[in-house]
């Protein structure tokens, strides 16, 4: 409890391996629950609801508004799997969003979407269409891969994006191995070469002070170690012929310069989609799409604290982020972008603590 009144003093000064048990849902659940460091939901205007489908590691998150939403984005991860995030840019006149769902299936899991469309229509959320009785929702999706964690063929659906929209509240967000963290893993680069990958999922944190709030959720579905982004050390990763030490995924890297090792021995698990972090950064500020695109540039070197390598050649990192403008006051966006950085780095750190491991994909806690 320490360690968190610091962290929140620090973030209010800004502004101002082993054998694991079989996959099961409800003991992902379960193990999730904990005391968190604020969420995303300590924004006012913000509900978040989680699904998993209970046949193999996989699900989606629904984040929904209780008003007009303005957002931004920031791509730098090279094959972002989403849907509607062009309309975020501000060269675009579409000026809110109704909801945002974060879901994993790979790039077929996008077809979630749909269901919380149909939520938010049949609960006559949306833009008037100048259509008797017609809504358009608009519903922004974002997507990790996690295929390779049971039966690829089971992937998140519109049945279960409606769950995860039915199960939206106000209340703390569930960390760790549930939602769209389902089947989230890290340190994955290297599994050809007999190195294995750990355990990943969601973690939140949000920063207060005075009426300000900015915070961060973020998936940890990382190609890369995740570090402490305070000391550097790595937390989580590509673990060494003992299931128990870190390779140093970076180190690794860098002897794979040497092009007189045989190719073999450099070989590189970093296909496109493969591997992808989301982060979603809200504030109850009032922004413009120009300024919550700033906004997203400055917190996207919050992960790059906390994940190492990150935006490599094949990942899909983004960072979405979101205003519901309850309050107006004389805020640096610097400031505002300082935070959430900071929010950001954190959430990594806390998506790889409170996730629950499943075999062949050891959690933090595991290891401990």
């Amino acid at each position: 409890m320490a360690s968190r009144r610091h962290f929140a003093r620090q973030c209010s000064s800004i502004l101002a391996g082993a054998a694991l048990a079989p996959w099961s849902a409800a003991a992902a659940s379960r193990a999730a629950v904990t005391p968190s460091a604020g969420s995303l939901t300590d924004v006012p205007g913000i509900r978040v609801g989680h699904a998993v489908d209970p046949r193999r590691p996989t699900g989606c998150t629904a984040i929904l508004f209780d008003g007009p939403v303005t957002a931004g984005v920031d791509y730098d991860g090279s094959a972002p799997g989403e849907m509607l995030g062009v309309m975020l840019q501000p060269v675009s006149p579409l000026q809110h969003i109704h909801g945002l769902l974060l879901t994993g299936g790979g790039p077929m899991g996008l077809e979630a979407v749909a269901g919380v469309v149909r939520h938010l229509e049949a609960n006559n959320v949306g833009y008037d269409w100048g259509i008797p009785n017609v809504r358009i929702p608009i519903v922004v999706g974002a997507v990790i891969d996690d295929l390779g964690l049971g039966d690829g063929r089971i992937r998140p659906d519109a049945a279960l994006a409606i769950r995860a929209c039915e199960t939206a509240s106000t209340r703390p967000v569930a960390e760790g191995s549930v939602g769209v963290g389902a089947g989230a893993t890290v340190g994955k680069m290297f599994r050809s070469r007999g190195f294995g990958g750990m355990k990943g999922g969601v973690g939140t944190v949000a920063i207060r002070s005075g009426d300000v709030v900015v915070a961060a959720l973020c998936v940890v579905n990382a190609a890369g170690d995740i570090l402490d982004a305070k000391t550097g050390r790595i937390v989580a990763g590509a673990r060494g012929a003992d299931g128990r030490t870190f390779i140093d995924s970076a180190a690794q890297l860098q002897r794979d310069l040497d092009t007189t090792r045989p190719r073999a021995d450099r070989r590189l698990d970093d296909q496109p989609f493969r591997a992808t972090t989301l982060t979603v950064i809200a504030t109850n500020v009032a922004l413009d799409k120009t300024s919550l695109t700033k906004l997203a540039m400055m917190a996207n070197t919050g992960p790059a604290r906390a994940i190492n390598p990150y935006h490599t050649n094949g990942d899909g990192d983004q960072v979405i982020t979101l205003s519901t403008a309850r309050i107006t006051p004389s805020v640096s966006l610097t400031a505002l972008g300082a935070a959430a950085a900071e929010a950001a780095a954190q959430a990594i750190r806390r998506g790889v603590e409170q996730a629950t491991g499943l075999d062949g994909w050891p959690a933090m806690r595991d290891l401990r």
